[in-house]
């Protein structure tokens, strides 16, 4: 049981060691962005993350706050 514990482990540190290679051997070197907000051809499309659009959601009158604010 615990040589199969040590072993993924081991095997878990390997795999994270290779995915940072980049980071780890370029100078100023950081994970790609891949957040919604962060990618330039949604951001043409008009796409946004859901955090935004959630908080426009949020200030967006409804047709009474419309309504009265005319009046």
């Amino acid at each position: 049981m615990l040589k199969v514990v040590v072993f993924s482990v081991i095997i878990l540190l390997v795999c994270l060691v290779l995915f940072c290679v980049k980071i780890i051997i370029k100078k100023n070197g950081r994970f790609p962005n891949t957040h919604v907000g962060g990618n330039p051809a949604l951001g043409r499309k008009g796409i946004k993350c859901a955090q935004a659009q959630d908080f426009e959601a949020g200030i967006q009158l409804n047709l009474f706050e419309r309504l009265q604010k005319d009046f």
